[in-house]
């Protein structure tokens, strides 16, 4: 999905300062992301701030007023994944021309919405890419290698000043191998979907940032943010029970902070960047 269209690369003299923040969980989630960001876009000069948004509504999909709770706390743009079908209401939204949130490319082209999106944030144009893994993942989805070499053919990457890729999956190996295989032609390669944040942070040769995992936003005494004691009762019965998340308490805040030659495209830094907040 292209927001804006240019044909030159504008020559920058600063570095661009992206964070992305991992699965933001329910009203907990919400919450923190509202209070921290507006702090954390003025202490780390950010330019830019994107966020997982599959879980923000109730733990499952989106809703609209979810979206513009996010959008109007600081967040730019939201990547999603295997949750974004959860709720009606959000499938309806993904419909919409002007949807602040893409779902994974490599769904079916038929399913609403789209899988990458151009933004013009500031004097930056950057482009952002949603995919989900095969590995240990329930949907029949294509391979995301082949998706993003397909949308990759399509654009001109001197036409951007960040190019990154949110790959929705399980498996750390799934995560690392197609930041591997993307590295030297997007800034950065960030998994979503554990909730769990890695600390394997690095720069690969060709200058393409890697995390196997963002993190989550979200209750800090829960189960990847929901109630302890109904994940415990699906676990210990083997049935299917709904499970809530917490919605206040003390809450984690994972994220990365990406500082990147806008020039290049490529990679000077990677560093997590990790709060705790009360909600």
């Amino acid at each position: 999905m292209k927001n804006e269209s240019s044909n030159t690369h504008v020559k920058h003299e600063a570095m661009l300062n992206v964070l992305y923040i991992g699965d933001a969980v329910g009203k907990a989630g919400r919450s923190a992301v509202t209070k921290l960001v507006p702090e954390l876009r003025k202490e780390l000069s950010l330019d830019a701030v994107f966020l997982n948004a599959e879980n923000i509504a109730h733990g499952n999909g989106i809703t609209p007023q979810t979206i513009t709770e996010v959008l109007e706390g600081g967040v730019d743009f939201c990547s999603s994944g295997n949750h974004i079908w959860d709720n009606e209401r959000g499938i309806e939204y993904l419909k919409s021309s002007d949807a602040k949130v893409i779902r994974p490319a490599n769904f079916s082209e038929s399913d609403p919405g789209v899988g990458w999106a151009e933004m013009v944030i500031g004097e930056y144009k950057i482009l952002l890419i949603n995919l989900i893994g095969e590995v240990f993942m329930a949907q029949e989805v294509a391979s995301p290698f082949t998706t993003a070499d397909k949308i990759l053919e399509q654009i001109n990457p001197k036409d951007y000043s960040a190019i990154f890729v949110d790959l929705h999956a399980e498996a750390t190996s799934e995560k690392q191998a197609l930041a591997h295989y993307l590295d030297g032609r997007v800034t950065a390669v960030v998994g979503t979907h554990t909730h769990v944040p890695t600390a394997d942070l690095r720069v690969l040769p060709k200058g393409t940032g890697l995390v196997c995992d963002l993190g989550y936003v979200g209750a800090r005494d829960s189960v990847l943010g929901f109630d302890v004691a109904k994940v415990l009762e699906r676990f210990l019965s083997q049935t299917h029970v709904s499970l809530p998340p917490i919605e206040s308490g003390p809450t984690l805040f994972n994220s990365v902070l990406f500082t990147i030659d806008p020039n290049t495209r490529l990679l000077n830094k990677i560093q997590r960047i990790d709060r705790e907040i009360e909600v």
